[in-house]
């Protein structure tokens, strides 16, 4: 994986869970969203405000290894990083952790769109300069 610029920690609730007290697969997807999102805050983005400058960004693919399962009142740590950057996309890599032992790796694609059309847009140059300087990045 690249390297992690931002990590996240959360604990695994009931309603996380599936009938046998394992994380239900889609949740796994939940848990990398915010990993995402707080990767851009600590780069100081807020999603609210970049939606008022017209910029939203929207998951184009997605690809998990899900490698052990995690269990009611897990403490999970997702680690995010940015892997690809484009000029309208950037790829994700992420990974989900229980102390040392690797859960999930994950690889999540991203669109920069106009969210009032919902169509493709160029990333503001600022904001692709300072993902272009972050460290580990495929070009």
């Amino acid at each position: 994986m690249t390297a992690s610029l931002s990590e996240i920690r959360l604990r695994v609730y009931y309603e996380d869970t599936d009938a046998a007290g394992i994380v239900y697969y889609a949740n796994y997807f939940r848990f990398l969203e915010r990993g995402r999102t707080e990767l851009l805050r600590a780069l100081g983005h807020d999603q609210n405000a970049l939606m008022k400058e017209g910029i939203a960004f929207a998951v184009r693919s997605a690809s998990a290894e899900f490698l052990k399962p995690a269990r009611l009142d897990d403490q999970l740590v997702v680690a995010s990083g940015i892997a690809e950057l484009g000029r309208a996309q950037l790829t994700f890599a992420q990974r989900i952790r229980r102390d040392n032992e690797l859960l999930l790796d994950a690889k999540i694609r991203i669109a920069c769109i106009d969210p009032a059309a919902g169509r493709p847009i160029r990333m503001p140059r600022a904001l692709h300069e300072q993902l272009s300087a972050l460290p580990g990045l495929s070009r």
